[in-house]
């Protein structure tokens, strides 16, 4: 059974649902922990309420990590619980009505895998991956998605960088190989994800590399978004090329606190 659950109690859009200026596109990026909180008797199903969360996020661009193809294991769990597994990938089961959902594995695991998804509102070109994987512990891959937006291609990378600062330093560099190699020159590109920069280092590499955080110019220090309940670290952002940024927010709630140890960024941007 897949219908999904009814709204749950706190659980409230980031902001009320406007519609968006043609010159402004909204992304959010999420660590969605693969769907399932808590450990042994306590762990429990979320991904029924992410998919009300993700929906609730109203943006135009949605890059997701840590997603499911598949896991035999949970499967079996939660395949006789109320609302169940979902048949088929998390990101498909995510998209909301009128998105198209974009993925990719990273890691191969004993039961299952896991890797990073991109649920878009407009259409989508062809589908690239590149491994970045920095060490034989850590599987780490970059989903690469053309989206054509308002007329325009831009490229958006979905990343979910390595536990330590050396690997990651590493992934911006091929990271940087890679827009160079499959990006012409010019066209915008956003790069989102979960980047584990707990000690806020990547910024001026990645300005090396042509890419800015997406913060508003009045800002003064990023959201937190990490650990869900109590947020003290900034690990999941936006870099951009060709955008500016306008806003950002993080929601907060028990409902969110409880759906992934990470908390959504949502950023609303336009052409610079």
């Amino acid at each position: 059974m897949n219908a999904r659950v009814t709204k749950p109690v706190g659980l409230t859009p980031p902001v009320a649902s406007t519609v968006h200026s043609s010159t402004v596109l909204r992304v959010a990026t999420y660590n969605i922990h693969k769907g399932v909180r808590g450990v042994g008797p306590r762990k429990r199903l979320e991904i029924h309420n992410l998919g009300l969360g993700i929906e609730a996020l109203d943006a135009d661009l949605v890059f997701l990590q840590e997603v499911r193809l598949f896991h035999a294991r949970e499967a079996r769990r939660f395949d006789h619980t109320w609302f169940g597994w979902p048949e088929g990938g998390q990101a498909e089961f995510l998209a909301p009505e009128g998105y198209t959902s974009a993925y990719r594995t990273n890691a191969v695991t004993r039961h299952g895998e896991h890797g990073n998804a991109l649920l878009s509102r407009w259409p989508i070109g062809d589908i690239g991956h590149h491994d970045v994987s920095d060490h034989r512990f850590e599987q780490r891959g970059l989903l690469h998605v053309p989206v054509v937006w308002q007329g325009m291609t831009l490229h958006a990378v979905v990343a979910h960088f390595g536990l330590i600062h050396s690997s990651r330093v590493r992934q911006v560099h091929r990271l940087a190989q890679f827009i160079e190699a499959e990006v012409p020159t010019g066209e915008p590109v956003l790069v989102a994800g979960d980047f584990n920069d707990w000690g806020e280092k990547l910024d001026g590499l990645m300005q090396h590399i042509g890419l800015t955080r997406a913060m508003p110019p009045a800002a003064a220090n990023a959201t937190p978004t990490f650990p869900s309940l109590v947020p003290v670290f900034a690990l999941d952002r936006v870099y951009m090329r060709g955008f500016r940024c306008l806003s950002t927010l993080v929601p907060r709630g028990t409902a969110w606190a409880r759906m992934s140890d990470h908390l959504p960024l949502v950023a609303e941007l336009e052409p610079a």
